[in-house]
């Protein structure tokens, strides 16, 4: 069949609008609903929508590139429809890190036949009409003066429809600019824009060196063992060390470990969380780009001759402990606690050979899988699931609350076994200075409000994915050297990721001009950060 590249690109974009968007439309009703006031602001939002798509179309689409191109947004926005309708989730520049950042196993987690019928309904059978279509041939200048049109004449339904109801666009762009983080594929192609710049403009990256004058002050001759357990997904209000009403944490809350009630994350992915935490950036000022070109706490430590090591059980982060020594415990290579997943108690395995060959301090971090979704079911062994019924799926919408809820409460079960058991490591060696910070990356959601998992834009994220569980364990020789009563009283203040960069300065006794006191949770702190 033959068809102008004109008629393939206003059908292309026809298709888009009605089977790709019904999260960009339900999200709208629920603020515009559908009546006589709103009638004609609703069907000029579909004008726009549909004219911006054929715009983008027209500025991109050869005779010769049309159908790769169009094929591909097709392919795309299939998967974007899928995640969006699903788990209630937006595609930005953030989500894209993190899909980068996703390895093949993580991504497999997310893989269901609803997905496989997205793509090929929605993907794979109208992509496969583009590719069989016949582009007419036609003389340059023809097919010059057509694509001229088209993107004139959709500026000036985008500007007419704008202009005439202009109170109504003034309300939605200023008040309401959360749902147009919905329009597929508008939104996705401009945070692909955004993060593709952002990655290129960072150019040649020269790395920044902080804390070369890095030392340790020793207050004793005994060596100082710090292990950091970077949690994954582990909200605060499913603690029970925070009055939730099942017992999560029974066996830590026996190790006189200080809990801390109210910590907010820098993020809410993996992807920005992790090296935000670890960075001197605070949340306000941290960026992919100032993490890639500046040195972290990490490169603190090794600057003053402390001997670090991370083990990662999650994705890899190899990165950020450039200059420490990095293990993957992803597989079965050092991991010998694997039953189809690879547990993060194996982590612990061969660490007391580590701390007593090393010559020094050391600093250890352990990045557990923990609590990653959605399949929550998987991150535990079976011996741990105290709550049934369990979602045995990744289509988390096809579970109840409760079973959605049991799931992963099983999984901070076996974190709690799994921090105890870090915590009973460190308690063999009394002759040591040692401690423990636990920290979880970013928070989850569990089906409120129609939301799953995590990674939404942070002005709009709620706050079970920004408040985050956080404690610290310290040995009798450690707290010698420390003032408990003030960190006990001030363990509810509110703090951030922002405070990790300058505790585990503190920790590691570390002298330099990088850290700050008053950012120390360890120090004496007068009232909230």
């Amino acid at each position: 069949m033959k068809i102008t590249s004109t008629k393939l690109i206003l059908l292309g974009a026809l298709f888009l609008v009605i089977f790709d968007n019904y999260s960009f439309f339900k999200n709208l009703q629920a603020v515009y609903p559908v009546n006589y006031e709103n009638g004609f602001f609703l069907i000029s939002l579909v004008l726009v929508l549909f004219s911006l798509i054929v715009f983008l179309f027209s500025l991109v689409s050869l005779r010769f590139t049309i159908k790769p191109i169009m094929i591909l947004i097709i392919m795309i926005s299939a998967f974007t429809n899928y995640f969006m309708n699903t788990y209630n989730v937006v595609i930005d520049s953030t989500m894209i890190q993190n899909t980068l950042n996703t390895d093949f196993n993580e991504s497999l987690d997310l893989l269901s036949f609803k997905l496989v019928l997205y793509i090929v309904l929605l993907g794979i059978v109208p992509s496969y009409i583009v590719y069989k279509l016949e582009i007419e041939k036609r003389t340059f200048k023809i097919e010059f003066f057509s694509r001229l049109k088209l993107i004139v004449v959709s500026l000036v339904v985008i500007v007419a429809m704008v202009y005439s109801l202009s109170t109504f666009y003034t309300s939605f762009l200023r008040e309401h600019k959360i749902l147009r983080l919905y329009a597929n594929p508008i939104f996705y192609i401009y945070s692909v824009i955004k993060y593709t710049n952002g990655v290129l403009n960072s150019g040649d990256i020269e790395v920044k060196k902080i804390g070369l004058d890095a030392k340790i002050e020793k207050s004793t001759h005994k060596k100082r063992v710090v292990i950091m357990v970077v949690g994954e997904a582990a909200r605060a209000d499913h603690f029970s060390l925070n009055s939730y009403e099942r017992e999560t944490n029974k066996l830590v809350s026996q190790e006189n470990i200080i809990n801390l009630s109210d910590v907010s994350s820098c993020g809410t992915s993996t992807a920005v969380s992790v090296p935000c935490m670890f960075s001197i950036y605070t949340r306000d000022n941290y960026s992919y780009k100032k993490n890639q070109s500046t040195q972290n706490v990490i490169d603190v430590l090794m600057h003053a001759n402390v001997n670090v090591l991370w083990r990662d059980n999650n994705s890899n982060w190899e990165d950020i402990a450039r200059t420490g020594t990095y293990q993957n415990y992803k597989t079965n290579i050092l991991n010998k606690e694997c039953d189809g997943e690879c547990r993060d108690i194996g982590m612990i395995d061969g660490l007391q050979e580590y701390i007593d060959t090393a010559v020094g301090d050391v600093f250890i971090v352990l990045h557990q899988m923990g609590n990653h979704g959605p399949a929550y079911y998987k991150r535990y062994p079976k011996e741990f699931e105290k709550y049934t019924p369990v979602c045995e799926t990744n289509q988390l919408e096809k579970c109840s609350p409760e079973s959605i809820r049991n799931a992963y409460d099983n999984t901070l079960l076996y974190t709690d076994y799994f921090l105890s058991n870090v915590i009973n490591l460190l308690k063999l060696n009394s002759d040591l200075e040692s401690a423990m910070i636990y920290m979880s990356d970013h928070g989850e959601s569990l089906g409120e409000n129609g939301v799953y998992l995590h990674g939404l834009p942070y002005f709009m994220a709620p706050k079970e994915q920004t408040h985050v569980g956080s404690f610290l364990w310290f040995s009798d020789t450690f707290k010698e050297n420390i003032d408990v009563e003030t960190i006990e009283k001030n363990a509810n203040n509110s703090y951030s990721q922002d405070n990790l960069f300058h505790t585990i300065l503190g920790m590691m006794n570390i002298k330099t001009e990088v850290y700050e006191k008053d950012m120390d949770i360890l120090q004496k702190q007068q009232g909230t950060l």
